[in-house]
């Protein structure tokens, strides 16, 4: 086996990985807020004399990122087929990990009134518009590393990180609710998973990194091809012409 070869199946797993790692790191993000749409935001954004129109105004908020997904889905889609996956994924996660720390500090109906619930829907907007250009950009670039003939197995483990993140949000609120007191719960500690989001954009952007420079040198080195190879059919005929005369 050349060493080419090795090389290839090393940026392989390393594109698998980072494409597997930063879904689950989105959709932790992305789900989160179902369930604290469940559990607290009816109570502190959406206060109401009738408990289950609390909660379904609630669960409305969650269903507005679903709005915004076909629409990141075209836009960053797009962008990143023009413009490179590393701009269009960076802007994915710093989209999706600031506007799920800004949640995580957004001000309640009490202290603002109806500005909390509108600050909320925004910022679930700009989940739904991330999120989509997350899952098909990693999608995207799995695929552009992955060896011919086993493309389809290598693309479906961002899909298998979408199901761990989904997996991941639901643990992460277990413990807390579990053993906090229900009045501080309701009062600051729902806010830590959304503040978790800091750890996510760092890991997300670390793991993305290394593809993106050994893309970068690819991009180089065929770019000096390129050039010398143009620069060949130009200087050839002339040579071919002198030895002639």
């Amino acid at each position: 086996m050349t060493t080419q070869t090795l090389h290839s199946q090393d940026q392989t797993r390393k594109a698998t990985a980072s494409g597997w790692i930063g879904s689950a790191l989105e959709y932790y993000d992305f789900f989160i807020y179902a369930t604290a749409a469940s559990l607290v935001f009816p109570q502190i954004f959406f206060p109401s004399a009738n408990p289950t129109v609390a909660i379904v105004a609630s669960l409305a908020t969650y269903g507005v990122g679903y709005v915004a997904r076909p629409i990141g889905a075209f836009v960053l889609g797009h962008w990143g087929d023009t413009h490179g996956r590393k701009n269009v994924l960076v802007l994915c996660m710093f989209l999706m990990g600031f506007s799920t720390m800004l949640v995580g500090v957004l001000p309640t109906y009490d202290h603002v009134g109806i500005w909390a619930p509108i600050l909320l829907v925004v910022l679930r907007l700009i989940q739904g518009f991330a999120v989509a250009g997350e899952i098909s950009g990693a999608s995207s670039m799995v695929l552009e590393h992955a060896p011919f003939g086993r493309r389809g197995f290598f693309a479906s483990f961002a899909l298998q990180g979408v199901q761990a993140g989904q997996i991941l949000a639901a643990a992460v609120f277990l413990p807390i609710a579990t053993y906090m007191g229900k009045d501080d719960f309701m009062l600051w500690g729902w806010r830590i998973p959304f503040l978790l989001s800091f750890f996510v954009i760092a890991n997300a952007w670390y793991n993305h990194h290394d593809v993106f420079r050994y893309t970068r040198r690819l991009d180089t080195t065929l770019r000096s091809y390129n050039m010398a190879w143009l620069l060949w059919i130009v200087v050839t005929p002339f040579a071919a012409e002198s030895n002639c005369l």
